[in-house]
């Protein structure tokens, strides 16, 4: 495998020997590729301290390791975890680790009727999400490409609005033109709502048509070789009211000032915190509903999060959103998002299209 693979791997082994575990079965897609390179999306990737074996089916075996050479690759029977069982079973691991939260319960069954009790297994929950927060080069040189496309898709977004257009047509048009510029697809369903739609900060596309005098959010992402990008930009058509202008200035100031906290170092609890004190000072932080940001990187959602509370420390290599939003019920929302990678000295804002406020 390359030696990115191999480094991956090796930290992993690492922590797997400090929790005392014999071996952990690795059960995302996104964890496995991450590991291994290997873009398949039916397997279990069983890490030991002293080799790595995927178990699959026979759709994919050409494929791992044409993606993975060197990769050991054990061929499943009737049923993946019955396989994976067994395969413990025979190799007398006794303390296995898996993450809880992504295994069915008639996986977990399948899993431990094979081991017949001769396995113990144990949560050992995001080892491997644990290091994708920490992006080395590669990895924030895709993210840059990919928050590069959502900013073209984005103003191309914008110049589609005129009174009269559905929300519907704007996601569709989104969803094309970022496979046009080269996208694998979208990194999550995006968020086009008109109008008083706007205060649902996860509206989903309606049939809803445009109309002179309403704001618009537009929140989109794309997929670039396997990175994610998220952006939100919010524009008002026609001449916006003094409060919306207000509104919209405050969320400024509060994505300014979040974004000025984030350095390795500080918590994401005090960057949630430096945009709702400014909302605050504004008087609209009751109308602040959700918090301040995620993590982002194989997937659009990922640690850390960057919320009230939080004591998670930033760490060179984190690339969150800061995201801060107003949402007024029966008026609309503005929102303003950006991805900002975390350096060991400040941080750096990936997606670059203008904050500035725009009236079409």
């Amino acid at each position: 495998m390359d030696n990115v693979y191999t480094r991956r791997i090796a930290h992993l082994q690492a922590g797997i020997r400090k929790q005392r575990l014999d071996s952990l079965l690795v059960t995302s897609p996104h964890d496995w590729y991450y590991l291994t390179g290997f873009t398949g999306e039916a397997g279990v990737l069983l890490v030991e301290a002293r080799g790595v074996t995927l178990i699959t089916d026979g759709r994919f075996t050409v494929q791992a390791k044409e993606e993975s050479p060197g990769l050991k690759v054990e061929l499943q029977r009737e049923c993946l975890y019955r396989t994976c069982g067994e395969l413990l079973k025979r190799r007398r691991r006794r303390r296995v680790g898996f993450d809880a939260g992504q295994l069915t319960v008639a996986q977990m069954g399948s899993l431990k009727k094979a081991t017949t009790g001769a396995v113990r297994l144990l949560d050992a929950g995001g080892m491997v999400l644990s290091l994708r927060t920490v992006k080395d080069a590669a990895e924030l040189a895709a993210m840059r490409k990919a928050a590069a496309l959502a900013d073209q898709v984005m103003q191309a977004a914008m110049r589609l609005l005129k009174p009269g257009v559905r929300e519907l047509e704007i996601a569709d048009e989104i969803e094309y033109r970022m496979r046009k510029r080269g996208a694998s697809g979208s990194a999550f369903e995006s968020i086009v709502a008109f109008g008083e739609r706007a205060a649902l900060p996860h509206a989903r596309p309606t049939a809803k048509r445009l109309k002179k005098g309403q704001l618009v959010v537009l929140d989109l992402g794309a997929i670039l070789d396997r990175y994610c990008s998220d952006i939100t930009r919010t524009v008002f058509v026609g001449t916006a009211p003094a409060k919306v202008r207000l509104w919209y200035h405050a969320v400024l100031e509060a994505q300014a000032a979040a974004i000025d906290a984030v350095a390795a170092g500080r918590t994401c609890g005090d960057v949630d915190a430096a945009a709702r004190g400014v909302l605050a000072a504004h008087r609209l932080d009751q109308y602040f509903v959700h918090s301040t940001g995620h993590g982002l990187g194989l997937e659009v959602h990922e640690n850390p999060r960057v919320a009230k509370g939080q004591k998670t420390l930033l760490a060179s290599g984190n690339v969150v959103t800061i995201e801060p939003g107003v949402y007024v019920p029966g008026v609309g929302g503005i929102r303003i998002e950006d991805d900002v990678a975390v350096h060991r000295s400040g941080n750096e804002v990936l997606t670059r299209a203008s904050r500035e406020f725009i009236e079409l």
